[in-house]
C-alpha cells in the first residue's frame, strides 16, 4: 500500500481556514472542512438526490445512475486524486458531494425548463441554486439559515469550473451568486483552491464513463458503435482482444474500469507537471496562478471533448431521450404555470415565502419549490394538481 504523502504547500489548511459567515466554536473532534462534509450528508437537498437522475427519469430503471450516487461515484475519485496530490481530502471530497445540490428534478431538461420560466426575475441556474440551498433554503440551525459552511466550501462550489469575473469569466454571472458575494467576498475573480478543480475533473471523469455503462445497457448505442471514439474504441477492443470469449455486461465493465483509471492516471500526471512548473507555494498562490494547476494532458483534453461529442449525439439527443425530455420540461413547465398564478396551492411553509401574485419573491419562491422537487414527487405533484381523480 503506498504510503498516504504528507499535506502539500499548495493545499487548503484546515488550521488556517478563513472561517464561516456566521462564527462557530471550533469542534473538538472535527476540522472545519470534516463538518461542512457532514453538515452536506445530513442535508435535505443530499437525501433528494437518490431519486434525481442523471440522463433518464427515476422510474427508467433501478441500475441507472442518480445525481446521489454519480456524486458518490465523483468523492471516490476526487478524494483519491487529492490523496495521491497530497490535499486536503475531506474538503475535497465535500466539494464532490455538494456539486449537485441545485439541479432541479429531470436534470439538465427541469434546468432549461425553469431558466426560460424565470428569465425576468434573473433565470435559474444549478450552481447558483446550490449556493442558494447551502447560504438560505437549508433550515436546520436556529442561529442562521443555511449551512454556514466554511469560506473554502463556498468558493470551491461557485468556482470550481474557473473565475467568475475578471478576463478569464466566460459567461455572466448569477445575480444570487453575486448577491451572496456583496456580503461575504467568495473573490470571483481568481481560480478556487486545487480541491475544488479536482472535484470539479473527476465529476467528468465520472459522469463520461458512467454515460457511456448506462448509454450501453439502455440501448442507446452499442459497443461497436464507440470504435471510432478516441481512447474509448481502443480500450473496448483491447479488452475483447485478450478475453475473447467475455460477455457484454463483463466487458462493459471492465473497459469502463480501465477508462477511469487511465483518465485519473493522466490528471495526476498533468497535474504534477503543473506543480513542478509553477511551483506554487500556498493555497493562495494557486488562487492567483492565472490557470488552472489540476487539469487533463492536451491529447486527454481531446479524447474527453470526443467521448462527450460522441455522447451528445448517439445518448443526450436519441429520441428516447427527447421524448423525456420533452415530457419533463412540460410537467415543469405545467407546475410553474399553475403555483405562480395560485400561490395558495404550494404548501404552508412555501406560502409563507410568497408576498402576492406574479411578485419577484413568489416566483422564486416557486421555482425554489420545483427544484427542490425529485423526479418522482414532480410527477407526483403533477398528478395531484391535474388529475381530477387523483387526491390533493
Amino acid at each position: 500500500m503506498p504510503a498516504r504523502p504528507s499535506p502539500a504547500p499548495y493545499a487548503c489548511d484546515p488550521g488556517r481556514s478563513r472561517g464561516r459567515l456566521f462564527p462557530e466554536p471550533d469542534s473538538e473532534t472535527r476540522s472545519p472542512f470534516q463538518r461542512d462534509r457532514d453538515r452536506i450528508i445530513h442535508s435535505e437537498a443530499f437525501r433528494k438526490l437518490k431519486y434525481k437522475t442523471q440522463v433518464f427519469v427515476d422510474h427508467d430503471g433501478d441500475n441507472f445512475r442518480t445525481r446521489l450516487s454519480h456524486s458518490l461515484e465523483v468523492a471516490q475519485i476526487a478524494r483519491t486524486v487529492a490523496r495521491v496530490l497530497g490535499l486536503d481530502e475531506d474538503l475535497t471530497e465535500t466539494l464532490a458531494l455538494a456539486h449537485d445540490l441545485g439541479h432541479t428534478p429531470f436534470g439538465h431538461a427541469g434546468e432549461d425548463a425553469l431558466h426560460e420560466l424565470t428569465e425576468k426575475i434573473g433565470g435559474f441556474d444549478h450552481n447558483a441554486q446550490t449556493l442558494r440551498i447551502v447560504t438560505q433554503l437549508e433550515r436546520r440551525y436556529y442561529a442562521f439559515e443555511g449551512l454556514n459552511l466554511a469560506w473554502e466550501t463556498l468558493e470551491g462550489l461557485v468556482k470550481h469550473n474557473g473565475p467568475l469575473l475578471g478576463p478569464r469569466a466566460n459567461r455572466p454571472v448569477p445575480a444570487a451568486i453575486l448577491s451572496y458575494n456583496a456580503k461575504h467576498d467568495l473573490e470571483l475573480d481568481g481560480f478556487a483552491s486545487a480541491e475544488a478543480q479536482v472535484a470539479s475533473l473527476a465529476d467528468d471523469i465520472a459522469y463520461n464513463n458512467h454515460d457511456i455503462d448506462d448509454g450501453l445497457r439502455a440501448g442507446l448505442f452499442a459497443i461497436a458503435d464507440l470504435a471510432e471514439v478516441p481512447l474509448v474504441g481502443p480500450v473496448f477492443a483491447e479488452v475483447k482482444r485478450e478475453h475473447a470469449d467475455i460477455d457484454e455486461s463483463l466487458h462493459i465493465h471492465e473497459s469502463v474500469r480501465r477508462l477511469i483509471g487511465l483518465m485519473v492516471g493522466d490528471l495526476i500526471a498533468e497535474t504534477r507537471r503543473r506543480i513542478a512548473r509553477l511551483v506554487p507555494d500556498s493555497a493562495e498562490r494557486v488562487r492567483k496562478l492565472g490557470q488552472p494547476l489540476v487539469a487533463f494532458s492536451p491529447a486527454m483534453v481531446e479524447n474527453d471533448r470526443a467521448l462527450k461529442s460522441f455522447l451528445r449525439v448517439h445518448m443526450y439527443r436519441h429520441y428516447r431521450v427527447n421524448r423525456m425530455t420533452s415530457k419533463a420540461r412540460r410537467v415543469v413547465r405545467d407546475l410553474f404555470a399553475l403555483l405562480a398564478a395560485e400561490p395558495e396551492c404550494l404548501p404552508p411553509e412555501w406560502q409563507a415565502r410568497c408576498d402576492g401574485k406574479g411578485s419577484e419573491r413568489t416566483l422564486r419562491a416557486v421555482a425554489d419549490y420545483i427544484a427542490g422537487l425529485t423526479d418522482r414527487s414532480a410527477l407526483d405533484e403533477h398528478r395531484r394538481l391535474f388529475d381530477l381523480q387523483e387526491k390533493p
